[in-house]
């Protein structure tokens, strides 16, 4: 029985040295398990992004899509789709340009890949120099941000925003599916900006 006991307390130390380990380090976070009780990270989440999330956002205001019909009556938000952008297929001929159409939510300003963490400082400071330029440099103007559900991406966006000041930042967790489900979507293309500043090797889904 002490042999055992002694095991358990050996285990116990493990864990609470990994559990520690994993919070002081961001890099060791991994995806939850199970869609229930997801909690919030401090600050950015920099695991896959891919995975369950939070059903919160400290700071910002969880929307649906009933909530989004509302803000684009009332509001006129800015809408930022910060979506992966499509892989180019495997053997797709090379000679060929590669131009996926990214449908979203009309009125969209699309920044692929703007939730990406870690982000390069050069990028994340043109992420925040569009948002301003869309918001008129109005960090009480309305801000809706929304990628795909299941998808970290949106939620780091929204929490950059949080972080930078803006008080009126919306997070749209079921994204261009939930969207779809009772409007139609349109061929966006990806802000004209924000492509221009990409340096290569972005995640793709």
């Amino acid at each position: 029985m002490q042999r055992l006991a002694r095991i358990a307390a050996c285990a116990a130390l493990v864990l609470g040295v990994a559990t520690a380990g994993a919070a002081a380090n961001p890099a060791m976070q991994s995806p939850a398990d199970s869609p229930v009780n997801v909690p919030e990270p401090d600050g950015i989440w920099t695991g896959p992004q891919r995975g369950y999330t939070p059903a919160t956002l400290s700071g910002a205001t969880v929307i649906d899509v009933d909530g989004l019909d509302a803000l684009l009556a009332r509001d006129k938000p800015v809408l930022l789709d910060v979506s992966m952008a499509d892989r180019r297929p495997a053997g797709f001929p090379a000679d060929r340009p590669w131009l996926p159409a990214h449908r979203s939510v009309p009125g969209a300003v699309w920044m692929a890949n703007a939730g990406a963490a870690p982000l390069d400082a050069a990028r994340e400071a043109l992420f925040h120099k569009r948002v301003a330029e869309l918001t008129g440099g109005d960090k009480q103007r309305t801000i809706v941000a929304f990628c795909h559900p299941e998808c970290w991406g949106s939620w780091n966006a929204a929490k950059r925003l949080v972080l930078q000041g803006y008080t009126r930042v919306h997070w749209f967790p079921d994204g261009i599916e939930g969207w779809q489900e009772r409007h139609p979507t349109t061929v966006i293309p990806e802000d004209a900006a924000w492509s221009a500043g990409r340096t290569g090797g972005e995640a793709q889904r």
